[in-house]
């Protein structure tokens, strides 16, 4: 691997670095401002920041398994974060979105795992509503790791269409 070739690496590992650091202090704003009970309306009847302990996986789904989820839902995440590392360095350095997406599942995995281990679950305090439909409350972190699966999915129709366009015959009409 060429030595550019790993600053731009570290570049995408310091940005995973940040967006990790974001989602522990906004975290650490919501444990202190929101526990208590405190709700905060950003946009009355549309987003609002309440405190919420979550120590199930996403939408609080195995949430009722006590210090077995906890340490499972860890060392599933831990294994999570060392396979998107080990792929994040086998891509190569032209694939941005790739690595991008890689970088931001890293900084969330990082993030949720961080909360599960140090407190026992994750804290969530995003709160997204519209009339009577209302989201689970999530965090930075859960953006981050939507976005980088997002960008992956994106990708894969991406590459699809790509390799379709290269294999398909000169003079030939697209489908």
């Amino acid at each position: 691997m060429k030595k550019s070739d790993v600053i731009w690496k570290i570049a995408y590992l310091a940005i995973a670095g940040g967006v990790f650091m974001i989602d522990q202090t906004a975290k650490a704003w919501a444990v202190r401002s929101l526990r208590f009970g405190d709700e905060r309306h950003v946009i009355p009847g549309f987003l609002n920041f309440a405190y919420a302990q979550n120590t199930g996986v996403a939408f609080s789904m195995l949430d009722d398994h006590g210090s077995t989820g906890r340490w499972g839902l860890s060392i599933v995440a831990l294994i999570a974060g060392a396979l998107v590392i080990y792929f994040f360095w086998r891509t190569p350095r032209s694939d941005d979105r790739i690595l991008g997406a890689l970088a931001l599942l890293l900084a969330g995995i990082a993030g949720n795992v961080t909360d599960r281990l140090r407190l026992g679950f994750v804290v969530d305090f995003i709160d997204v509503q519209f009339g009577s439909w209302h989201y689970p409350t999530f965090n930075v972190a859960d953006m981050a790791i939507v976005t980088g699966a997002g960008l992956m999915i994106i990708d894969m129709f991406l590459s699809k269409r790509k390799q379709q366009a290269e294999t398909r015959p000169v003079g030939s009409v697209p489908d």
